[in-house]
């Protein structure tokens, strides 16, 4: 069991991006995959204009690739930000003025996943404001998802490049999913296990997959160091992705890594065509 075993995901926001976003849908759909992921695409603008919107979702569905997850208003990726939610203030509100149009989005596309990014700690703000504001929101994205029949995702980050993300470990991560899970009594908050994220953080990965592979909602890959394409650092991606299925894993992997100096379109050499579409 290895990557042609796997039902891959592109993820639109780290590759292909030297594409206007238009552009980029078509792009993977001509390298060979069906199915795409989004970080929100407006970093200044949790509820565009209804133009803008229309035409990504005409860009996907021309390009005949599935939508498979998308990620709610976070500030600014890439940048300085890492979510909104438990921000306060402006920030906090504007997370909460895009939830109900991330989701008519995602639900328009068929999209079963919607990640939730926490936020940073703020400074002279006491943490557990920040952590009961993030619940509170956290509760109206997972029913917003759930009125869609999606899931929310709660993802840890790594310390290294996210110094001030309170989330940096699988178990805070699942933590929160479980808090979520308990306020709502819906059980649609899951963990989203960024293999890389992990790893940086120093992870045992194999641990964290035999705990919660059976809570995990989505996976996303890249290798380490470097965050480039599976085989460019020395992260065993194919072993912990079979471990991942033998653990009962069945869902899909978003590929969230940098191409390099070169075009994304020959980021992929890792990845044999034919393993590349829905199967």
């Amino acid at each position: 069991m290895g990557f042609a075993d796997q039902r891959f995901t592109v993820n639109l926001s780290i590759l292909f991006t030297e594409l206007p976003l238009l552009e980029r849908p078509a792009a993977a759909a001509a390298a060979g995959f069906t199915a795409v992921e989004l970080w929100w695409p407006w970093v200044d603008s949790p509820a565009p204009e209804r133009s803008g919107l229309d035409a990504l979702k005409r860009a996907i569905e021309d390009a005949g690739v599935r939508l498979t997850g998308l990620n709610f208003y976070a500030g600014r990726l890439p940048g300085p930000d890492r979510g909104a939610l438990s921000v306060p203030g402006e920030e906090s509100e504007r997370f909460r003025a895009n939830i109900d149009v991330a989701a008519g989005f995602a639900e328009a596309l068929g999209c079963g996943a919607l990640n939730a990014l926490y936020g940073n700690r703020v400074e002279g703000v006491d943490p557990a404001e920040q952590d009961a504001l993030a619940l509170e929101n956290l509760v109206l994205a997972a029913r917003a998802a759930d009125r869609i029949g999606a899931v929310l995702l709660i993802e840890a980050l790594n310390r290294t490049e996210s110094p001030l993300y309170p989330l940096v470990s699988a178990s805070a991560a699942v933590g929160v999913v479980d808090k979520v899970n308990r306020a709502t009594g819906l059980g649609n908050a899951r963990f989203l296990m960024d293999l890389y994220h992990l790893s940086t953080n120093g992870e045992d990965l194999p641990s964290v997959i035999e705990r919660y592979a059976d809570r995990t909602g989505h996976v996303q890959i890249a290798d380490t160091p470097g965050r480039g394409a599976p085989g460019t650092g020395s992260l065993p991606l194919a072993d912990l992705l079979a471990r991942l299925r033998k653990a009962g894993y069945e869902g899909r992997v978003g590929l969230e890594y940098k191409p390099g100096d070169r075009p994304s379109a020959e980021a992929f050499d890792w990845l044999p065509r034919e393993a590349r579409g829905a199967h």
